[in-house]
């Protein structure tokens, strides 16, 4: 689960590390009181679930009144794009206004799970304000991956490791200490997935503070934190996504022409590679759980050819508690209540009641090819493209 910029800075000054005063507004006459509290110059930013705002235009310095109205009446209530929505756009309803700051150096701060080692990393760089992804691809040697043992936590040693990485004065290891520790804490607390700094910045006054925040979290770990679920802004996600959570489905979706439907996340992953490796892309993740009823299958499939970009629908089930049949007459379900010609299924089913679930598609005027294994899924998605 994603929330805003706003949202994340409040957290982070929660837990002792320091941010820009700042205050949200939702309209133009709050903004502008707002950017008056600030003398008339501030920094205005648009506040969406998306990277990628300052190259679109959506983070200004503004220094006078007339210029702050420009930039309220362009955003609000209009949808924004950036690099990262692709060709989607999300409508901006709030704006962060900021006290400007006067920056001496800018670093790059994050810290996010490494499942290979079992660890929580520390990611950092002396290059903040830039994408990391152009960092780590053209000058790798300036990030700096450091895992920490999550039963001891980040320790003096650590944040020395880091200071000198960033090039910070040694008189500045208390500020980053108290900085990557109330990080640590609230990645832990709040069950986060990622926390983002890009970028920290060293201040005229010697201070180190998160110019910009991003955090997600493990939405599976959410009943633990009620007051995170709050924060949730539904008007910057998916409609479908939504809908399909509610139901217990995880639901993705991308940017290909091949929707899937799969029981098992690791299955799901499997069957995406098949697709790219067949030269076609998917048109979602989704694993349709184990506990499913025709009800639920049959809402699943719904969701996949809601999306006008689908051509072909994949269908990979491993039959165990979702019986196949039951699968079947879910998917048939659909079919016959979505508008137009059903785009060509190629359906993989094994398990309990695969036979059955297979003469029931059978037996049907839907465009059908079935496999039997990955290798004839993608002979079959092969002869697609």
């Amino acid at each position: 689960m994603k929330i805003h910029e706003y949202q994340s800075k409040k957290l982070l000054n929660e837990f002792g590390v320091p941010v820009p005063k700042s205050t949200i507004a939702t309209d133009k006459e709050t903004l502008l009181e707002n950017f008056r509290d600030f003398q008339s110059k501030a920094v205005l930013k648009v506040q969406v679930h998306a990277g990628g705002r300052g190259k679109a235009g959506g983070v200004k310095l503004v220094d006078n009144s007339q210029d702050a109205v420009e930039f309220a009446d362009k955003f609000f209530g209009n949808l924004f794009q950036t690099f990262q929505t692709g060709d989607e756009s999300v409508v901006v309803n709030k704006i962060l206004v900021e006290e400007a700051s006067i920056i001496v150096s800018e670093m790059y701060l994050a810290l996010l799970v490494d499942g290979s080692n079992q660890s929580i990393n520390i990611i950092a760089s002396p290059e903040g304000g830039t994408d990391i992804e152009e960092v780590a691809s053209k000058n790798p040697e300036k990030i700096f991956s450091l895992p920490v043992n999550t039963i001891l936590g980040p320790t003096d040693f650590h944040v020395r490791e880091i200071l000198d990485f960033l090039n910070l004065d040694k008189t500045l290891f208390s500020q980053l200490n108290k900085i990557i520790r109330g990080l640590y804490k609230l990645y832990i607390d709040k069950d986060c997935s990622l926390i983002e700094i890009n970028p920290l910045i060293l201040n005229d006054n010697n201070e180190i503070i998160a110019l910009d925040a991003k955090i997600t979290f493990d939405e599976d770990a959410l009943f633990r934190n009620k007051d995170i679920s709050e924060l949730r802004d539904l008007s910057q996600e998916n409609e479908v996504e939504i809908k399909t959570a509610e139901l217990g489905i995880k639901y993705v979706q991308l940017k290909g022409s091949v929707g899937c439907i799969v029981n098992g996340a690791g299955l799901a992953m499997a069957t995406m590679d098949v697709i790219q490796s067949a030269g076609l892309s998917p048109a979602n993740f989704l694993d349709i759980g184990g506990g499913a009823d025709e009800d639920k299958v049959s809402k699943a499939m719904s969701a996949v050819l809601s999306d006008g970009n689908v051509k072909i629908v994949l269908v990979n089930l491993f039959g165990g508690i979702l019986r196949c049949d039951v699968a079947a007459r879910g998917f048939i379900l659909a079919l016959k209540d979505s508008d137009g010609t059903p785009p060509k299924l190629i359906i993989r089913m094994q398990g309990t009641n695969s036979e059955e679930g297979k003469r029931i598609l059978s037996n049907t005027k839907y465009n059908i090819s079935f496999a039997e294994n990955l290798d004839q899924i993608s002979q079959i998605l092969s002869s697609e493209e």
